[in-house]
């Protein structure tokens, strides 16, 4: 351990990341409740995705842990899952057969273009470009999407004629348990409670079981409204689904790329952008609460940190589930004192473990995972604190409008066009051209020709 991590170095001991690592899983293990309802919902194999998620996660962890011995954890994102099923699969290719394999193939396509900006160290640049305002004003709008996809998922949040949306039905057994469920967490978090996000999941999932056994929570596959008790009929049902995951794995579709290229790059690039600066800002935070930074406040190690999360995605990609980044719930495991790769390598084996319980986690509802998505949403629109409302009106206009335009058109990737679109356009008629990057130019270029084809369209 000491050869493979340099405890002593880091001041830790294999005792303290053992427990880390512990404190790491159980507040990240919510992503596998939560990916397989959400890339369950874009048509994939649930089951498939639980597999596909679990083994990515182990993966780019492990890389993690050998390659660069950081204390950080990965997984499917959120936000990125949303922006997969929600605004690809169901909404910009919902005319498409099996629209997630197209899904599937711009997150290779991101992942490998990681690999090689990782290799070139031409990440740290493509960060430095974009304007902060403009990147936590894109955080904040995905964390408000995200919270709105999680009422929807509950019922909270309902379809009307006239206003669109409206208040759902606060007597049915869905709605009010995801409102108690964001209660539960909350009371959690309060107190500290490690792994408070899983345990509320689990909570609320409880009481669903509570409600169908009573009368309460009326099952009714026909209206989609489906059991919660878990089904298991033999101790076989724990063993690790390899066939199921053979359903998603591998599954990619390159004859859309081709025929429609501006459309597939305007996906990977969103892709590309949510996960560029997720990965980064998480890097950061995580290495600032454990006192990871050098001097300079720079992180060491740094390019083989951003390669894990390169290998982490297209490994997912090929297995089958959404963009795998690092976690900023790592920081529960530093807090807990772990400094080394031992503690996320101690988390990518319980990943692996974790394989062994899908008759647990297949039986989750989805009112049960909405009380997660609302809270970490309400983490991600935290940033909003960081955006600066006053100044440059390029600025502050540019993060607003990302910021709208995610959760009231329904799309990651439209907050993220019309925000730069917004900042491009205000900078050229002021004409401060010294202020836009190289890099800007072409991204603008990509989005205007993006608007074109639209409005052709």
């Amino acid at each position: 351990m000491e050869k493979l991590f340099r405890l002593k170095e880091n001041g830790t001991t294999v005792k303290t990341e053992l427990m880390a690592g512990i404190t790491t899983f159980l507040a990240m293990a919510y992503i596998l409740a939560v990916n397989p309802v959400m890339l369950g919902d874009a048509g994939m194999n649930s089951q498939g995705v639980f597999m596909a998620t679990a083994l990515a996660a182990a993966v780019g962890t492990f890389v993690m842990a050998f390659l660069a011995n950081y204390p950080i954890a990965l997984a499917s994102g959120m936000g990125l899952n949303a922006y997969f099923a929600y605004t690809i699969c169901l909404g910009e290719l919902a005319d498409y057969t099996d629209p997630w394999k197209i899904a599937l193939t711009a997150i290779l396509v991101e992942g490998i273009i990681f690999i090689i900006l990782s290799a070139f160290k031409f990440r740290e640049t493509l960060v430095n470009c974009i304007p902060e305002n403009l990147k936590y004003g894109i955080t904040t709008g995905i964390g408000l999407f995200i919270t709105f996809i999680g009422l929807q998922n509950a019922g909270i949040a309902a379809d009307e004629a006239s206003t669109k949306v409206t208040l759902g039905d606060i007597a049915a057994a869905p709605v009010a348990l995801a409102l108690i469920g964001v209660i539960i967490i909350g009371v959690m978090l309060y107190f500290n409670v490690k792994g408070a996000i899983l345990w509320g999941i689990l909570g609320t999932w409880v009481l669903g079981i509570i409600a169908q056994l009573t009368g309460w929570y009326v099952v009714d596959p026909a209206a989609g409204v489906y059991s919660v008790l878990p089904v298991v009929n033999s101790p076989a049902d724990f063993l690790p689904n390899f066939a199921a995951l053979g359903e998603t794995a591998f599954k990619f579709d390159f004859s859309f790329m081709v025929s429609n290229f501006a459309e597939f790059a305007v996906i990977v690039f969103a892709f590309l952008f949510v996960d560029l600066f997720d990965t980064v800002g998480t890097l950061i935070g995580v290495a600032a609460k454990g006192n990871l930074l050098d001097k300079e406040g720079k992180l060491p190690r740094v390019g083989k940190a951003l390669m894990a999360d390169a290998v982490g995605t297209v490994t997912g990609a090929c297995l089958g589930t959404s963009t795998v980044t690092s976690f900023v719930e790592s920081s529960a495991g530093v807090a807990e004192g772990g400094r080394t790769g031992l503690t996320a390598a101690t988390s990518g084996v319980l990943f692996l473990l974790s394989m062994f319980l899908w008759p647990i986690f297949g039986a989750i509802p989805s009112f049960a995972t909405a009380p997660a998505l609302v809270v970490v949403g309400l983490f991600m629109m935290s940033s909003v604190l960081k955006v600066k409302f006053e100044g440059d009106t390029a600025d502050v206009l540019g993060a607003f409008v990302a910021i709208i335009m995610m959760p009231f058109t329904y799309s990651i990737a439209n907050g993220i066009m019309f925000g730069i679109l917004t900042w491009m356009i205000l900078k050229i008629i002021r004409g401060k051209f010294k202020d836009i990057h190289p890099v800007m130019w072409i991204v603008f270029a990509l989005f205007v020709f993006r608007i074109v084809t639209l409005a052709i369209a």
